[in-house]
């Protein structure tokens, strides 16, 4: 005991010739000792966090990257990969399929005239549509959507506790109004008896657009709007639990509006929201 006090005075008397001999006060000399002790925060830990929670916590490292890139922060894959392990950020995800396409009918089929042309050159040159459902605790609602291929842009969309005509006609509508497409603007559908009824046609005729529709059974025809559900479902609907129908169409509305179509970062745009790629390219 009595040689442990020795030795405190003496690294204390050590200190105390020390900061006489160099003019600087011993409060100076232990706060700095104490910074060198404590443990350095990544510069990175912030705004990664920050675009993972922007992003609803549903980006993996590829698009991580590219928003910290965006604001400017020189970071590459393998170390945003480091540092979502060591601040435990995951996107947790879930899959699940319910078929919604009935192409039971007598109908009139178009021809696939997109033959699955996914990049067209110029805005509202070719669209592409489809109907998916959504779980709430009073029964399914249907969404129907139309989304321009050329930026991923969802242009047009519409929601019901069923799934008449009426609704894939409201979606189209609504992109018409918004884009006011030239004559000669390819629609891709699925083969589904709502895409091939008259009133759907009529709305085709009526704005001179020209209908097309995927090959029997191939949802590959129609890929980009089948993942575009895929990722509406996995950043947003499996990881609600809607009360009602109206509850459902103020967050879809939401993750349209609000998030996928002016944040969401997509690979084919060179990770750039739908908003963003349009501005910069047209």
């Amino acid at each position: 005991m009595i040689q442990q006090v020795i030795d405190q005075w003496q690294k204390k008397a050590d200190t105390a010739r020390l900061c006489r001999l160099l003019d600087v006060s011993r409060s100076g000399v232990y706060a700095a000792r104490r910074r060198r002790k404590a443990p350095r925060v990544c510069a990175l830990t912030m705004p990664l966090q920050a675009a993972f929670q922007a992003s609803g916590g549903n980006y993996g490292s590829r698009r991580l990257c590219a928003a910290l890139k965006a604001q400017g922060l020189a970071v590459g894959r393998h170390r945003v990969r480091r540092l979502m392990k060591q601040q435990g950020l995951q996107a947790r995800w879930k899959r699940k399929f319910v078929h919604t396409t009935d192409s039971r009918h007598g109908l009139p089929v178009a021809a696939n005239l997109l033959d699955r042309q996914f990049n067209p050159g110029r805005p509202d040159q070719a669209w592409v549509a489809d109907i998916t459902y959504i779980r709430t605790d009073r029964g399914w609602l249907y969404l129907a959507a139309v989304l321009d291929l050329y930026s991923r842009k969802v242009v047009g969309w519409a929601m019901a506790p069923n799934m008449p005509a009426e609704l894939v006609c409201t979606a189209l509508q609504m992109a018409i109004v918004l884009r006011q497409p030239k004559p000669g603007l390819i629609v891709h559908t699925d083969r589904g008896s709502q895409y091939a009824s008259q009133a759907h046609r009529d709305l085709l005729t009526r704005h001179k657009l020209v209908a097309s529709m995927s090959r029997k059974g191939n949802c590959w025809d129609n890929a980009v709007m089948e993942r575009f559900f895929l990722n509406l479902k996995m950043e947003r609907v499996w990881q609600r639990r809607y009360a009602n129908h109206s509850e459902a169409i103020a967050d879809i509305t939401h993750y349209i509006v609000g998030f996928y179509n002016t944040h969401r970062l997509h690979s084919t745009l060179g990770y750039q929201s739908p908003a963003d790629y349009e501005k910069a390219t047209t």
